[in-house]
């Protein structure tokens, strides 16, 4: 009995120091806190990795990470070269002489250097004038579409009609108010519906968006401004995609961001395994416009707060369960997918700051179908295998008696996209699609363009095949002739159009400049073409009248 009691005696001691010793663990954060804050130290909030949790969520709530979690994933580790650098390594500025100035930039984070270059390259364009508005204003830019019926529109919208919250169950639908905030209203015109929405209205079969359409650049401060409130992993693919929700209910897919810009894809990856660049969507959005094509939805970059505005709303459990804390005390995620989603591939913060790229959605599959096509020009992506169109010279003849190459505008529409992809250097357009309500009269989606501007360095002229072989364009050749013209230039063009991006500069000049040398590669294949089978064969003449209207046989 005697031993019995003894027995018990232990356990409840054991328990006893087990209990303090928890309490002691919980209670060494906030110690921590309470002594930084005493610190006379210059370090704002954000910038003091040892808070990261106090901005993640109140305590108590169940998106708040434990304490005892958090002293455990400190052991995790990242080898992301941006998690190198520590928000401590941060130098403030100060006013002094010139050559002192002079070697404190020098000194200069890469954000403060492109914020720095951002502002003087939007005062020389003011002082030069804009070479974008002079290209908007010309008269091929200028083209007005044919009268649009009811069957040219993706959405057939009665303006009289009035938005009902309660009919759409979404009793806390709201207006815009004058502090961003929304507050609840009766009646909703089609005037006041949230911009993504009058984006998706606005979607006809000639393109996703008209040329001065205000919407747009309303909607892509939306996806700057507007506050996150869910975030989740888009499932399929093979690199980490997140869909992010927004207090107006819009959504926008994200790509964090994994290289620098000034990283080129390394010469020995594959195609089918480098790495999607953030920036590079930007680009093609910024692209598509000055070719005139309208056909990549809206993108914006937005630098987020990944503890904030990723982790605090998530739902997802697989993601959030991916954080944590680097070595270099940086905010970390990975989350899951088929390519780089490991400890050792981590998307790092500065350090809980990360810039992505945000893409507007296109209207649910459920209100407005797509169709997915197969690219006749997709490559094998097989290390060693080659695509039938890389071997047989003659494969734009089989394509073009192929529906639905054999008429309308599918192949000239196939055309421009080899030119867009070839200027961006990207390799990998595998399918496309199209809206199934307009069948196959209609324009080609340009969807992910992510793995473009890998290498400035080098020019794929395999990208340019299609074109090569076929022999075949609309008058985007008169808009590309008038792009290689000094007056305008692409390069010059494109770095005045990506001024405007939150994230500026969003490339290099020397991916600037490849852009000019691949359009003269472009223009010199159309040349050839043109020697070999004359201009009335190769360009078609599109000015006067719309082939989708008219579609006849292309063979």
């Amino acid at each position: 009995m005697i031993l019995f009691r003894k027995f018990r005696v232990l356990i409840l001691m054991v328990f006893l120091i087990a209990c303090s010793m928890h309490i002691m663990i919980d209670l060494l954060p906030k110690l921590e806190r309470r002594s930084s804050s005493a610190c006379s130290c210059s370090h704002t909030p954000s910038e003091d990795p040892q808070n990261w949790a106090k901005h993640r969520a109140k305590p108590g709530s169940e998106s708040g990470w434990p304490n005892k979690h958090t002293l455990r994933i400190l052991q995790d580790f990242s080898n992301e070269p941006n998690s190198n650098l520590s928000s401590h390594s941060l130098e403030k500025i100060t006013v002094g002489e010139r050559s002192e100035a002079l070697k404190r930039f020098e000194q200069l984070t890469g954000d403060e250097k492109r914020h720095t270059a951002r502002d003087s390259a939007l005062k020389n364009a003011a002082v030069m004038g804009s070479r974008l508005s002079a290209l908007f204003e010309h008269p091929l830019y200028t083209r007005p579409l044919p009268p649009l019926i009811d069957e040219d529109t993706l959405f057939n919208v009665n303006t009289d009609i009035r938005f009902d919250p309660k009919a759409a169950e979404n009793p806390e639908w709201n207006g815009e108010g004058k502090d961003g905030d929304y507050a609840p209203t009766g009646e909703m015109s089609s005037d006041s519906y949230p911009n993504w929405l009058r984006f998706h209205i606005g979607i006809n079969r000639y393109e996703l968006y008209s040329r001065h359409n205000p919407v747009i650049d309303a909607m892509l401060k939306d996806l700057v401004s507007q506050r996150i409130t869910s975030v989740a992993m888009k499932s399929g693919g093979t690199q980490l995609k997140l869909i992010m929700t927004f207090q107006n209910y819009g959504q926008a897919l994200f790509k964090p961001m994994k290289q620098t810009r000034e990283q080129e894809t390394p010469p020995d990856f594959f195609y089918f395994s480098d790495f999607e660049r953030h920036n590079a969507e930007i680009a093609a959005y910024h692209l598509d416009r000055i070719l005139d094509f309208r056909r990549v939805p809206p993108v914006t970059g937005r630098l987020v707060n990944m503890t904030k505005e990723i982790r605090d709303v998530t739902r997802d459990k697989k993601l959030w369960r991916t954080f944590f804390i680097s070595p270099a005390n940086n905010i970390c995620f990975y989350g899951e997918c088929s390519y780089y989603c490991s400890t050792e591939h981590a998307l790092c913060g500065k350090p809980d700051q990360i810039e992505g790229s945000l893409a507007a959605f296109l209207p649910d599959l459920a209100l407005a179908k797509r169709r997915t096509w197969r690219n006749p020009w997709r490559r094998s992506y097989h290390k060693r295998k080659k695509a039938e169109w890389e071997v047989d010279p003659d494969y734009c003849e089989e394509v073009k008696q192929t529906p639905p190459y054999d008429s309308g505008t599918r192949l000239l529409d196939i055309m421009d996209m080899t030119i867009f992809d070839f200027l961006m250097g990207n390799m990998d357009r595998h399918h496309y699609e199209t809206f199934e309500k307009f069948g196959n009269e209609t324009f080609i989606i340009h969807l992910d363009n992510g793995r473009g501007f890998g290498k400035h360095s080098h020019d794929e002229l395999s990208i340019l095949v299609p074109l090569s072989q076929c022999c075949r364009l609309r008058s985007t050749h008169l808009r590309l002739q008038l792009l290689a013209k000094e007056e305008f230039r692409l390069s010059a063009l494109m770095e005045e159009s990506l001024q405007t991006d939150t994230l500026s500069p969003i490339l290099i000049r020397p991916h600037l400049e490849a852009m000019d040398r691949r359009l003269r590669l472009v223009l010199q294949v159309l040349a050839d073409c043109i020697e070999k089978e004359g201009y009335s064969n190769v360009v078609e003449d599109d000015l006067g009248h719309r082939l989708i209207r008219r579609p006849r046989r292309l063979l």
